[in-house]
């Protein structure tokens, strides 16, 4: 038995015991305290009168009435490009340590988020309370003394003016506490190989010598480690040389779409458990086996707000109208779509950060991810988020015994009519585009009452276009890069769509 499994596990079931039980409501208005009280004297704790809010007998009222919302975009050239020029205390006390470079999944050019020290720590403090809450996970003593082999971008991050910049996953991984060293793989050496290929390759030589008990990363990009893990050591799947492997920590997208081709490559089944891990911080991890939804970090270094997602608060582009309401955590209700709005310790303020959520337990403040803003497919009255898409998918995966990694969509005009038009990532014999289509229609139709109404009007039908897997990692890497907290963009206006369709038949 393992005696170091065993007293990690054991350690871990007592602080769990330990634990007192608070309230999220009541974890986020201290959190909004200590964000107001640590900023106060910045530039914009100033101009946004931190102080006075402070001194209101209801803090998150006036907090939401003072202070504007602000994309990246607006943030950006109102107080954070006042930091590219060299002044200080801005939006939190002193410079940022690092920048996030980020390129999310809509934009052409890199974002530059900061992340303060503030935020390393909160982020550290998240990843432990992960770990304690694996004990409620039904998982061998053993796991907990195996090796953790996490899978993001480089932790060779550059060095400009007094700070370091680079993906969050790298610069979360370039910060892992000292007791954790001996279980973090591909170790410091590997991580910090810059060219995704080479370091997977290299993980690939080494694998043999590694006791892996769980991986972590985005699933497109771990699929594909996995994939020449195995083709590089002649295995059949990924356990017969990490016999071991118990856990698969997702992130960053929606693990349903690649969980038909992600479990081919195991010998057996494995617990996956999702993560909320974005540039701007450490949101939600699942923290229990009893559900799917993830838990609020609702007493670290972010404070959260929810705008109801209605077509008269959301402008065209995915941003908020200036007079969208705002509820705290005490105010939302099950089932409902919410704009989430961050705060944090990195003087992020009224942050949009892009994606839709629903709370599934309140009490327990656990959310699903239902889509991005951006991302909501409603051009002509379809109302289609994210994760309705995924199940339309996922759908055709189990219909037609295929396995589609990678997809994305488009409100195209034919001869002036829109259609839905789709391109798949499938790599097996399938049928025709035809059926596809026919099949992906029907299903939205009983899933979706918009999207039905939306048919019988201005949607004049779906075109299904199939194409090797390869095609849409080679336009990430093309477009972005390999690895790292890369992601598919599932829904495309028009012009971002007539580039990707150029790429397509350049392959």
């Amino acid at each position: 038995m393992n005696i170091i499994g065993n007293i990690i596990k054991s350690a871990i079931d007592l602080t769990q015991k330990l634990s007192p039980e608070a309230s999220p409501s009541q974890n986020q208005k201290e959190v909004l305290k200590n964000l107001l009280g640590k900023a106060k004297d910045t530039a914009f704790g100033k101009f946004y009168n931190f102080g006075e809010i402070l001194e209101s007998d209801a803090i998150q009222k006036s907090f939401a009435e003072q202070v504007p919302y602000f994309d990246y975009k607006k943030i950006n050239e109102a107080w954070w490009q006042q930091l590219h020029d060299g002044n200080t205390n801005v939006t939190w006390p002193k410079n940022p340590d690092y920048y996030a470079l980020s390129s999310g999944t809509t934009g052409k050019t890199s974002k530059r988020i900061p992340v303060t020290q503030d935020m390393v720590d909160s982020i550290k403090s998240a990843g432990i309370a992960q770990i304690i809450a694996l004990s409620q996970f039904d998982l061998p003593p053993s796991f907990f003394g195996k090796g953790i082999l996490m899978l993001g971008s480089s932790t060779d991050l550059i060095e400009k003016d007094n700070h370091l910049e680079g993906e969050i996953s790298g610069i979360g991984a370039s910060n892992i506490p000292t007791w954790f060293r001996g279980y973090y793989k591909p170790g410091g050496d590997i991580a910090q190989i810059e060219d995704w290929d080479e370091r997977v390759k290299k993980i690939a030589e080494k694998a043999k010598d590694w006791d892996i008990g769980a991986i972590s990363g985005i699933p497109s990009w771990i699929e594909l480690m996995l994939h020449n893990v195995i083709a590089f050591n002649k295995l059949q799947n990924i356990h017969e040389i990490w016999p071991n492997l118990e856990v698969y920590i997702s992130g960053g997208v929606a693990f349903g779409p690649y969980e038909k081709s992600f479990n081919a490559l195991l010998g057996r089944p494995i617990t996956i458990i999702d993560t909320y891990l974005a540039s701007e911080g450490f949101i939600a991890f699942q923290a229990r086996p009893e559900t799917d939804a993830m838990q609020l970090v609702t007493d670290g270094g972010i404070y959260f707000e929810f705008v109801p997602f209605k077509p008269e608060y959301i402008n065209q582009d995915g941003s908020l109208v200036p007079h969208a309401p705002s509820l705290t955590m005490a105010e939302v209700e099950l089932n409902k779509d919410y704009v989430l709005i961050i705060s944090t310790v990195s003087g992020t303020w009224r942050y949009i950060i892009g994606d839709t959520i629903e709370f599934t337990d309140i009490e327990r403040a656990e959310i699903k991810i239902t889509g991005r803003t951006k991302f909501f497919l409603n051009t002509v009255g379809s109302q289609l988020s994210v994760n309705k898409l995924d199940d339309a998918v996922k759908n055709l995966e189990a219909t037609f015994n295929i396995k589609i990694k990678e997809y994305t969509i488009c409100a195209k005009r034919y001869d002036g009519e829109f259609y839905h038009s789709w391109y798949l990532g499938i790599d097996d014999a399938i049928a025709t585009s035809g059926s596809l289509a026919q099949t992906l229609d029907d299903f939205l139709k009983k899933a979706n009452k918009n999207y039905r109404v939306a048919r019988s009007k201005a949607l004049k039908g779906v075109k299904v276009e199939v194409v090797p897997t390869w095609v849409f990692y080679d336009w990430n890497a093309a477009n972005k890069k390999k690895g790292g907290q890369v992601k598919m963009e599932r829904v495309m206006n028009e012009e971002k769509f007539a580039e990707w369709e150029t790429f397509v038949n350049s392959c």
